[in-house]
């Protein structure tokens, strides 16, 4: 039998190319290289940043996906950011803020003179419109929802202050006010339904406004030039440097790779593993940092015939090749998964004792389950193959390759896989639908609650999960105000999760970036996503 090596997460790869960067072992934020010849922060210009795919959606309390949250993320201004070095929750729209003993009750003091680019104010109605509004699209807000588990109501104390109350415990939702979901939008965009405010229509408080999005093109965003009211976390005060934003679509990776080397484009998102070297070797700076949450896996629907069988879904869990997948499709930017949540997760437990290959292993289990060898070595039972239906997003390059190889893995212990691909757009109602054994994909959260998003039977429950002890544990670590406590109900949470198969994990996102060395302090979020406030061209 053989594991994944555990190695310590680095927030950040240094590549000696262009610049050395600081390496930190926790989330820690990047900015890009040091100015050239000591020259200072400017502002104007136009950024161009490529995008590996069509965004589908570009409002924030929607979007699912980093082509989408990149340009979202700046048309809006969160309540709180979260530090990416402390994982500190800090001032941003609300100045202060008080959370009850409970955890049911959040008290927010907003700051005042802030307005939505429509001029309109940006006050304790707004909060409460949002928040209101976030769990009237239901399952279109697939993050915001869980976020807002629980939620009974947002009251106006008075103009500046918002007082928003759970029926339960919700001891995640203060990072959550720090997340680009719950980003506050104008009424003008809140009160029209979710598909008229995707491309269009979408005024927010952010550094920056929507210009134009073009679907399959570009996301055209301009600088707002009386904005005054960013994150304290923000080195500079007042407006953004940078005048324009462009984020063209470039799905084919390699002409990404060629449009940053030739200048066509400032920044690429989505450098695929095969192309990094080649970027540093033409002196491009490539930064890259560990996303945090749910890793890349494979995500059981248990109501299917085949996968309610618990030992199927171990013995899948088994048969995967954690390294081999990053070994042979990845890069060294990439680790396997080690547990449930990835290791830049908070109160992540690292789990990749039980995580090794067994492909012995996984035989017996299937044996056990009544699987006999058939024709082709692919297994049978009662007349009928073993053929598991994986869904997945093309959203991520190595995506299929990674699966393809996944498929490999599982042939040689006699499962057939049947592998259908969709648009992220249509991801979420094809899992709605359920007409699939395994659904691929990965979720990013610094909080530890993104257990909760993915695997309670009280949210969404893509996977048909019915398991009151994972609930209860569940339920315990979002309502847990003590760090300990709440810690301890998450290591639980995590080894049910694969114990018992619900997710078979294989490697952790990284989000890597190409850069040219015009762009300078482009930072990362907590979360891994980009903030451009800072950013400026030389």
């Amino acid at each position: 039998m053989s594991g994944p090596r555990p190695q310590r997460r680095t927030a950040l790869t240094s590549f000696a190319a262009v610049t050395v960067l600081s390496l930190c072992a926790t989330a820690c934020s990047s900015s890009s290289a040091d100015s050239p010849g000591g020259s200072t922060p400017h502002s104007g210009g136009r950024l161009t940043f490529a995008l590996a795919s069509d965004p589908i959606c570009v409002d924030p309390q929607q979007a699912g996906n980093n082509d989408a949250i990149y340009p979202a993320r700046q048309l809006v201004d969160s309540l709180t950011d979260q530090d990416p070095k402390t994982g500190k929750i800090v001032p941003w729209l609300a100045k202060s803020w008080k959370v009850s003993d409970d955890a049911k009750t959040f008290t927010f003091r907003l700051r005042e003179g802030v307005t939505f680019s429509d001029g309109t104010p940006v006050n304790a109605a707004s909060v409460k419109s949002n928040f209101d509004g976030i769990i009237g699209l239901g399952a279109k807000a697939v993050l915001g929802s869980s976020y807002l588990g629980g939620y009974r109501s947002t009251t106006v104390v008075d103009d500046y202050t918002a007082k928003v109350t759970f029926s339960t415990p919700n001891a995640q939702f203060l990072q959550a006010t720090s997340t680009f979901t719950l980003g506050l939008l104008a009424e003008s965009t809140v009160k029209l339904p979710a598909d008229k405010r995707c491309t269009d229509n979408l005024v927010g408080s952010g550094p920056f406004t929507l210009v134009d999005y073009t679907p399959n093109k570009s996301v055209e965003e301009r600088r707002r030039a009386k904005y005054a009211w960013g994150s304290s976390l923000w080195s500079r005060k007042g407006p953004a440097y940078l005048e324009k934003l462009s984020f063209k679509v470039i799905p084919e990776s390699g002409v990404r790779t060629g449009s940053l080397q030739s200048g066509q484009v400032d920044a690429i998102g989505g450098v695929a593993p095969q192309d990094e070297a080649g970027l540093k070797s033409a002196g491009l700076a490539v930064r890259s940092r560990a996303n945090p949450g749910l890793p890349f896996a494979l995500s059981a629907n248990v109501a299917r015939p085949v996968t309610k069988d618990v030992r199927v879904r171990q013995a899948v869990q088994k048969a995967v090749d954690r390294q081999e997948i990053v070994d042979t499709v990845l890069s060294g930017s990439y680790e396997p998964a080690t547990s449930a949540l990835a290791s830049t997760t908070a109160d992540y437990t690292d789990l990749s004792d039980g995580l090794g290959h067994d492909a012995a292993g996984a035989r017996k289990l299937l044996d056990e389950a009544g699987w006999r060898t058939g024709p082709g070595g692919i297994r049978t039972k009662n007349g009928k193959k073993l053929t598991l239906k994986v869904v997945w997003a093309s959203n991520f390059g190595p995506n299929q390759t990674a699966l393809e190889l996944i498929q490999q893995q599982l042939k040689k212990v006699g499962v057939n896989i049947v592998l259908q691909s969709t648009t992220i757009g249509d991801f979420v109602s094809l899992r709605q639908k359920g007409d699939y054994d395994f659904s691929w994909g990965n979720s990013t959260r610094v909080d530890p609650d993104i257990l909760r998003t993915g695997f309670s039977g009280q949210l969404l429950n893509f996977g048909h999960l019915s398991d009151s002890e994972l609930d209860g544990l569940l339920d315990k670590q979002a309502a847990a105000s003590d760090p300990k406590e709440r810690a301890a109900y998450v290591a639980q949470a995590q080894k049910i999760v694969l114990d018992k198969g619900y997710q078979i994990p294989a490697f952790e996102l990284t989000t890597v970036l190409g850069l040219s060395d015009k762009v300078h302090d482009l930072d990362f979020e907590a979360s891994s996503r980009l903030q451009f406030h800072d950013t400026w061209l030389s």
